[in-house]
């Protein structure tokens, strides 16, 4: 990963590859950040005249290069636009700041070393511009014969005061966090061939291996002998056998538990109800629930909140075989519901199932799942956008508002009670879909039949946001690690009080 270092000088004097400096759209052009003082004053106040020359705007994700010729001691001068910018604490400025750190970056793909002049009014604005970088030089290359241009590989955060306590606090958090979306995102695009079910929870062990962390995996037996019928059933079709993770961290006096809860299909052709060839490829980010969740509980562990938190990824193949479950199958999930498969392309919520039901046993106070779970979320709020369902409205306001201050893309949904007769089923307890109207919205009432009514619990619906084929901001092609900045701010949050 990039490495991260604090410098309070002025950027022109850093012997580095590049310089990133920032600018923002204005009624009359645009304007210069702080951070580009130094710069200007070397150019003799002709650098907002040479960027209205060079077409630039100050638009988000806006990168102009050109030559210092000498202005500085780096030979290439990167002006990122921020869009506008609002002021110290506002979390949107925070995420304008992280998109133009990460797109400025992405930028200089090839450049060894870069120093990074947003301007940065406290701590979390260093924060901010910390994980812009780290998310923004990520790549994945590694079943490439011929490289491409190597990611930034050293960045050094540039501001005054950037040596105070505080600050660098934000930035070894932001290091952790930035850390765990990019392992997140490596899952997310290996191909299916190399993540399955017991690959991933191989990599889970590893990954957790002299932490603070304990793991539990059921294998295929253990899951029949339990009871795992969701899981079980969504993986029978497949030569490769799914598996349960449950990963556990227990601080000392903690008085709260969360649980995080993944739906993790390493790869979904839906089954005998057969997907469509077109789209199918990014199927393996059907996992993208389970490596958010693995992620961030093993960032937590790091970070040390005084919560204690569970980590649950239920892990399936869904393949049509002879052997897979039929259209009209009956399942038996964990804990003795009952469930008619009428589409076996609707399988997240039947790992899920079995996922939440064991979940309840340990009694938390809050659970919260993630999964790529329903195209009805993607129809609704687009690609870049997550949905909330929550069985409380404050749970899903205060959820809502972690997403926001994390810097990710989510949106209050209802789980309106009248959806719920469309699950109905002649033959079991409930069915696993319903009707095409409210899609997303019956997904999320099927999951909350699992969940205890006396626990708090909200579902988050990546479906749009886990893969993206266009880059933007900090988000390179592929998988995104969506969901991991809010998990982590969640139990940041209820160790707070404020969740």
């Amino acid at each position: 990963m990039t490495s991260i270092a604090l410098s309070s000088a002025a950027p022109t004097g850093l012997k580095v590859d590049a310089v990133i400096v920032g600018a923002a759209p204005a009624d009359d052009g645009l304007t210069l950040l702080p951070g580009t003082e130094s710069l200007d004053k070397a150019m003799k106040k002709k650098l907002a005249e040479v960027l209205v020359q060079l077409g630039a705007t100050g638009k988000a994700d806006e990168v102009v290069k050109f030559p210092t010729l000498g202005a500085a001691k780096a030979p290439v001068v990167a002006v990122v636009g921020t869009g506008p910018l609002g002021e110290a604490g506002d979390p949107q400025r925070r995420e304008a700041l992280r998109r133009a750190a990460g797109a400025a970056v992405r930028a200089l793909a090839g450049s060894e070393s870069v120093a990074v002049a947003l301007p940065i009014e406290d701590a979390e604005d260093a924060g901010a511009v910390t994980e812009g970088i780290l998310l923004g030089a990520y790549s994945f290359d590694q079943y490439k014969s011929a490289q491409g241009a190597p990611a930034v590989r050293a960045a050094t955060v540039v501001g005054p005061g950037v040596k105070a306590k505080n600050v660098k606090e934000a930035v070894a958090r932001a290091e952790l966090v930035g850390a765990a979306v990019n392992r997140a995102r490596d899952w997310v695009n290996t191909p299916p061939r190399d993540l399955t079910p017991q690959a991933f929870a191989e990599a889970a062990t590893k990954l957790v291996k002299g932490t603070k962390l304990n793991i539990d995996v059921l294998d295929e037996k253990a899951l029949a002998k339990g009871g795992y019928g969701g899981i079980i059933g969504v993986g029978q079709g497949s030569a490769n056998p799914p598996r349960l993770i449950r990963v556990a961290y227990r601080p000392a006096r903690a008085t709260k538990h969360v649980t995080l809860v993944g739906k993790g299909i390493t790869f979904d052709s839906g089954g005998l109800s057969l997907k469509p060839a077109e789209g199918m490829a990014e199927m393996k980010s059907d996992m993208g629930g389970a490596a958010a969740v693995i992620a961030a509980v093993h960032a937590l562990a790091e970070l040390g909140p005084k919560v204690a938190v569970t980590a649950y990824a239920a892990m399936a193949e869904n393949m049509p075989s002879g052997s897979a479950q039929r259209p009209s199958d009956v399942i038996t999930v964990y804990g003795g519901t009952t469930v008619e498969v009428l589409n076996t392309d609707a399988e997240g919520r039947l790992v899920l199932a079995d996922a939440l039901a064991r979940a309840a046993e340990d009694e938390p106070d809050l659970i919260v799942d993630v999964a790529t779970l329903t195209g009805a979320a993607i129809v609704a709020l687009g690609k870049r956008v997550a949905g909330i369902m929550a069985n409380d409205d404050d749970i899903r306001t205060k959820v809502h508002d972690a997403a926001r201050r994390a810097g990710e893309q989510m949106w209050p949904l209802p789980l309106p009670a009248d959806l719920r007769e469309k699950l109905d089923s002649p033959v079991a307890d409930i069915a696993n879909i319903g009707d095409r109207n409210g899609g997303a919205l019956q997904a999320g009432l099927f999951l909350n039949e699992f969940v205890d009514p006396g626990t708090g619990w909200a579902h988050l619906d990546i479906a749009g946001p886990a893969f993206t084929d266009k880059p933007h901001g900090y988000t390179p092609k592929g998988g995104t690690g969506v969901a991991v900045r809010t998990l982590v701010q969640i139990v940041e949050d209820v160790a707070a009080d404020r969740l």
